[in-house]
């Protein structure tokens, strides 16, 4: 008896401890365990936000998003590998069937589905890593055609997981505007590993305590800006993240409905660029090295190897770059999904580079010409305007200095011998003429000797240097614009190798450095303005995406000023205006220009001429500077001014010279 009252004493004691665990559990604790259960069963995946347009000077859309349907792969682990075997295969039929399919492009294998499904299957039947989260929709196949989405729909029923999804995709505009300027997208998860700024985001995202934050966090599967402004306006371009929320059970399997919270469109870039004189620049480049290329005839013109050509036409007093071509180019709707095959890539590899700016090579064959010319030239006589300012503001000359020009110059002990163009002497210069006639051993004799003669050795050089920073000659034009080349300095290297006197001597007519066509545009700018090196603005303004709110603007911005007597810059544009060149014949305006002929060694060919043209208009009250590159085009007269002319006349039509 002892015994059964100890059990019923020992079975009350433990019943008491369970109602009393189960009243804690359901009043104390209840509540947390309920936000951690919510937590468990509900998970939000990113939707990618909806890219800002990219818009011309009028408002002419050059880059811009529209909506397309993309197919997804919702994750089922509870599926036999048989049926998702099959699932892939009847999915790759779809495509095949009913898909669009554009020259070169092959149709999705059922490997291909399978490893886009990612559902832990290989081809063969045996199991495999699944790398993303089963909550995580896969993305199968962008762009889906009508008779695709048709299907689809049709037999959803017969496609477990599989469900289309509305996305934002990139457009360009057909004419191929700017292409290398714009820029174009790629993936984010190939552009964190390639370019620092989204290196240093991943890591700042990492680090800080709202890393998790999933409206700002970048999705491995959306496409970002890779170069140019779509790279360099990445933030203001890209938007918001919207959320799709779904729930799921213990074993992430989706069960339930789905709720969604949209993305937020990014801002708009509103350019400086204006598409009519942009188009013009880019069709005079093409049309005239067509010319030079066949004017057998003309010594002076023919140019049969030029392959391309570089231009920036840049507003003198705001620095607005109303025209920036590198051609030949390429049509920026391969980067349409933001991915493209590696044939593809290497078709178009050496015209994606925007050449104005950085090197970018010909498409000559590499085993064939291996030290052609890239994009970025020594100046050759384009230099000449600014070593007649140097020398003037250094005392070697005077406005009033007269050099009797021989033709030939000598220096050094060997000595060495300089000459004229064609071996042209020209008689008595002043520095206006000396511009005007582009006389090599004006400068050479009276700036370049001269002041390795003042500062006795190599301190010279550093002189020039600084005057050529000064300029934006061998520092960065400040525009932002990623991957900018600063040019070659090789004026120090000469004063090591061989003497200050000869560095000196060669760099005075624009043989010891090279820069590239912006660069060019800046100190052609500076020139016409008198000593203010303006920054290069590509964006007017940055709106939200309806344009209706402004969210910033932009102003001229002054990078430093040159201050030099009147009279200097005075000779200088009087020596620029009684240039010689080809294709101004009937311009309504006076142009203060300066051709130049560079030469660059190239191996398995005797030296070659590489057309430099600067020019700024109207001369009396400038408003347009122009800067023309064309490697291997010969005389700077007859292979880049005929190009100018055309930028000046479709800038003059489509905005206005005066």
């Amino acid at each position: 008896m002892l015994r059964l009252h100890f059990f019923f004493f020992a079975a009350f004691i433990i019943f008491s401890a369970l109602l009393l665990r189960l009243a804690m559990l359901q009043f104390v604790e209840g509540p947390a365990m309920s936000r951690m259960e919510d937590s468990r069963t509900s998970k939000s995946v990113s939707i990618p936000p909806i890219r800002g347009n990219i818009l011309d000077r009028t408002g002419h859309p050059l880059a811009y998003s529209t909506s397309t349907q993309s197919l997804y792969y919702r994750l089922d682990t509870s599926m036999p590998r048989e049926e998702i075997l099959t699932l892939a295969e009847r999915v790759s039929g779809i495509f095949n069937k009913y898909g669009r399919h554009t020259a070169g492009e092959k149709v999705m294998t059922q490997e291909e589905v399978l490893k886009a499904m990612d559902a832990g299957v290989e081809a063969d039947g045996s199991e495999k890593a699944i790398l993303n989260y089963a909550f995580e929709p896969r993305r199968i196949k962008s762009q889906l055609s009508n008779e695709e989405i048709a299907y689809v729909m049709e037999h959803r029923d017969e496609l477990p997981g599989v469900e289309i999804v509305e996305e934002s995709i990139r457009n360009y505009d057909p004419d191929t505007v700017a292409v290398q300027l714009v820029g174009y997208l790629r993936p984010y998860n190939t552009a964190v590993g390639s370019i620092d700024f989204y290196r240093e985001k991943e890591k700042r995202l990492k680090e800080a305590k709202d890393s998790s934050d999933a409206l700002n966090k970048y999705l491995m599967i959306e496409n970002v800006g890779f170069d140019g402004l779509e790279l360099m306006y990445q933030e203001e371009l890209r938007g918001r993240n919207g959320l799709k929320t779904y729930s799921v059970n213990s074993v992430n399997n989706i069960v339930g409905s789905v709720t969604v919270q949209p993305p937020q469109k990014g801002h708009n870039l509103h350019l400086t660029i204006d598409k009519q004189v942009q188009l013009a620049a880019e069709k005079a480049i093409v049309q005239h090295i067509d010319v030079i290329n066949r004017s057998y005839g003309n010594k002076f013109q023919y140019a049969p190897n030029a392959k391309s050509g570089y231009v920036v036409a840049m507003e003198v007093n705001t620095g607005k770059v109303v025209a920036m071509a590198s051609m030949p180019d390429y049509n920026p709707d391969i980067w349409k999904s933001g991915r493209i095959s590696p044939a593809v890539y290497k078709q178009f590899q050496k015209r994606m580079s925007n050449g104005t700016i950085q090197t970018s090579k010909s498409e000559w064959p590499d085993n064939i010409l291996k030290n052609y010319p890239t994009s970025i030239l020594p100046l050759g006589s384009t230099q000449k305007p600014l070593t007649v300012l140097v020398g003037l503001a250094e005392g070697v000359i005077t406005p009033g200095t007269t050099y009797q020009d021989t033709g030939v110059f000598q220096y050094g002990r060997k000595p060495e011998e300089l000459t004229n163009a064609d071996n042209h002497a020209y008689g008595p210069l002043k520095p206006a003429e000396a511009i005007a006639k582009s006389s090599n051993t004006f400068m050479a004799a009276m700036v370049g000797n001269k002041l390795y003669q003042k500062y006795k050795g190599s301190k010279s050089v550093e002189v020039w240097d600084r005057y050529m920073k000064q300029f934006g000659l061998g520092v960065v034009t400040g525009s932002g614009l990623p991957n900018e080349s600063d040019g070659t300095v090789d004026y120090f290297h000469e004063a090591k190798a061989a003497s200050p006197q000869s560095a000196m001597i060669l760099a005075s007519f624009g043989q010891q450095a090279r820069y590239t066509a912006l660069q060019l545009a800046q100190y052609t700018a500076m020139l016409a303005n008198r000593g203010k090196r303006m920054k290069p603005q590509f964006v007017e303004k940055i709106t939200t995406n309806d344009n209706q709110t402004l969210v910033r603007g932009y102003k001229a911005e002054v990078l430093n000023t040159v201050s030099f007597p009147k009279r200097y810059w005075d000779i200088v544009q009087d020596g620029m205006e009684r240039v010689k060149k080809q294709g101004f014949e009937g311009f309504p305006y006076q142009v203060a220009s300066k051709t130049g002929t560079s030469q660059q060694d190239v191996c398995n060919r005797k030296a070659i001429e590489n057309a430099v043209f600067i020019a700024y208009a109207p001369a009396d009250n400038p408003k347009l500077a122009v800067a023309v590159v064309v490697p291997d085009g010969g005389y700077g007269g007859y292979g880049a001014a005929p190009i100018a002319r055309k930028i000046f006349d479709a800038y003059d039509q489509a905005v206005g010279l005066k």
